[in-house]
């Protein structure tokens, strides 16, 4: 199991053991029926857990249906430590296969500097653009790093 870096002190295995059930009980929670990413509290806790300890950065697609519950989630891209490629043809081709109705993103800046780059911006309405064209919504893009989270939604870049 990979050290939970944002958490104080060393860890015993019981803590360890503790934090992955919680883990898996959100993820069980968020595929509930009725559970859904109405706010970006649940989507910020999710991504908390699972990415703010990441070494490398990585892009996750969480795929929502109409009522923005959760179908699937994925890693689809993994990077070095300050970088990862998207390529939105493979995104596309990812949402039709979940026949989401919408994805929110994800992507981790182990640095823990979570103000997005000129890179991040970029992608990301590339991304918005490539979506519309088949009808998938984007709600937010967010950046995690160590325990802060940005979303460029709630800050007016998506």
């Amino acid at each position: 199991m990979k050290q939970l870096s944002f958490l104080p002190g060393e860890m015993t295995p019981q803590d360890r053991c503790l934090i992955q059930r919680a883990l898996r009980a959100l993820d069980r929670h968020l595929h509930e029926s009725g559970v859904a990413f109405t706010s970006t509290l649940a989507v910020r806790e999710w991504l908390r857990l699972h990415m703010a300890a990441l070494e490398r950065e990585e892009f996750r697609v969480l795929y929502l249906d109409n009522q923005n519950q959760l179908i699937a989630h994925e890693a689809l891209f993994t990077g070095t430590i300050n970088r990862t490629e998207v390529h939105p043809r493979e995104v596309v081709k990812r949402a039709l296969y979940f026949n989401a109705a919408a994805v929110i993103f994800a992507h981790n800046h182990p640095s823990g500097e979570i103000t997005p780059s000129q890179a991040d911006k970029a992608i990301t309405q590339r991304l918005v653009q490539a979506l519309m064209l088949v009808e998938i919504r984007v709600p937010d893009h967010l950046i995690v790093g160590g325990r802060q989270i940005f979303s460029l939604a709630e800050h007016g870049l998506l």
